[in-house]
Formats: structure tokens, C-alpha cells, sequence
């Protein structure tokens, strides 16, 4: 199974690419659209601003190569921005355009609040998905984040935090799902989801 993790200079592939390795899959580390394209699972990290994000994938060439992906209905996760990107706008610094897979708007935590959410905190299971398979309900992930994404279809979230509001920490729609927290820095419940992850593409594969 090719399993490709798209580099556009994201800070956070390396340690995603070891977890990966860790349960048990051989990912490739690519900046190139051909790589996307012959994929037969893909995952986009990342953390930072979503301008920047946006910005540094049109740079590779790696916008239409992700969209007609995730269109093909191949496995695709998304962690951290590159759950952000999949919405329409992210309000981060402006008004983003993002990539459009999922209906919905991200937006900056609530005023009052210690921006960034940063640490550990629970995930409540709200549909379930084969990417918590062996993940009890309300297991701790780590988050760093200042944004989130307000989906426009309620369908789309399959599991939620707190944090002074109740926000998508696990989204998903057919062949898409991505987390807002870092599963490669949740130990064995985040190596499990990477797991987890794997088994899903492995399935999809071969069907």
C-alpha cells in the first residue's frame, strides 16, 4: 500500500512519520502532486496559521492534487491544520479560503479563554468510526490550538472537547476523516488511531 504524508514544510511530519512507522507503515514523505495522485492513502499534517498552509501548498502544486484525491474516495486523514483545511474559510488572520472537502467555517477559540488550548484533554465519542476502534470513549489526546472548525453539517463530527465551548476534535465524511488534536503526541491511544488509520486504508485497498 503506498501511503504518502504530504510535505509543504509543516513542522510536524517527521514525528507523524515515525508514529506511522511505529504501527507498522512504510509512509512516504512527498511535496510532489504525482505522489498524491498515485497514493492509496494520504495524510496532511500540520500546525501553524492556515494563510500560510494554504499558501505553501498552491507553492507545490499540491492543492488540486489533494481535492481530486480525497474526491477519488482513497483514505484520507487529516491531523491538526490539515483537519483546518479541509473547511471552506478559516478565519485565522483574515478570510482564507481553504481547500472546500467539508462545509463549515474554522474559528478562534472564545475570548476569556488561554489561547493556545494547548495540552491534553478528552474526546468524547459522538458517532461511531472506525477510527476509534479499540479507543474508549472520553480518552485523552494532545491539542495545541487557537482555532477550530464549525462544520455546517453536524453529520461531519464524530468526536468532541471541551474547552469554555464544545468543538470537533474528530471529524469525518466518507473516505475524509482528521483530527484537530496530535495523535502522534498522544501516546498509545494516539498510536493506536495511526493504527487504526492504516487498517482502514488497508481495506480500502484491497476492496
Amino acid at each position: 500500500m503506498k501511503l504518502v504524508i504530504v510535505d509543504y514544510g509543516a513542522g510536524n511530519l517527521r514525528s507523524v512519520a515515525r508514529a506511522v512507522t511505529h504501527v507498522g507503515g512504510e509512509p512516504l514523505i512527498s511535496s510532489s502532486g504525482r505522489d498524491v495522485e498515485r497514493a492509496e492513502a494520504l495524510i496532511v499534517p500540520g500546525v501553524g496559521a492556515a494563510a500560510d498552509t494554504m499558501r505553501n501548498l498552491k507553492r507545490h502544486a499540491l492543492v488540486d492534487p489533494i481535492r481530486e484525491y480525497i474526491a477519488g474516495g482513497r483514505p484520507f486523514l487529516g491531523v491538526c491544520m490539515g483537519q483546518q483545511a479541509l473547511f471552506d474559510v478559516s478565519e485565522e488572520g483574515g478570510e482564507h479560503p481553504c481547500l472546500g472537502v467539508l462545509p463549515g467555517r474554522v474559528v478562534r477559540l472564545p475570548d476569556g479563554l488561554k489561547v493556545p488550548h494547548m495540552g491534553w484533554n478528552q474526546v468524547r465519542i459522538v458517532r461511531p468510526h472506525p477510527i476509534f476502534d479499540g479507543i474508549p470513549d472520553g480518552s485523552n489526546f494532545y491539542f495545541v490550538h487557537s482555532y477550530y472548525p464549525r462544520p455546517d453539517d453536524a453529520e461531519t463530527v464524530i468526536g468532541e472537547t471541551e474547552y469554555g465551548v464544545t468543538f470537533p476534535s474528530v471529524v469525518g465524511r466518507d473516505n475524509v476523516v482528521a483530527t484537530q488534536f496530535h495523535p502522534e503526541k498522544s501516546g498509545d491511544m494516539g498510536l493506536r488511531m495511526y493504527e487504526n488509520f492504516l487498517r482502514i486504508a488497508a481495506g480500502a485497498s484491497v476492496g
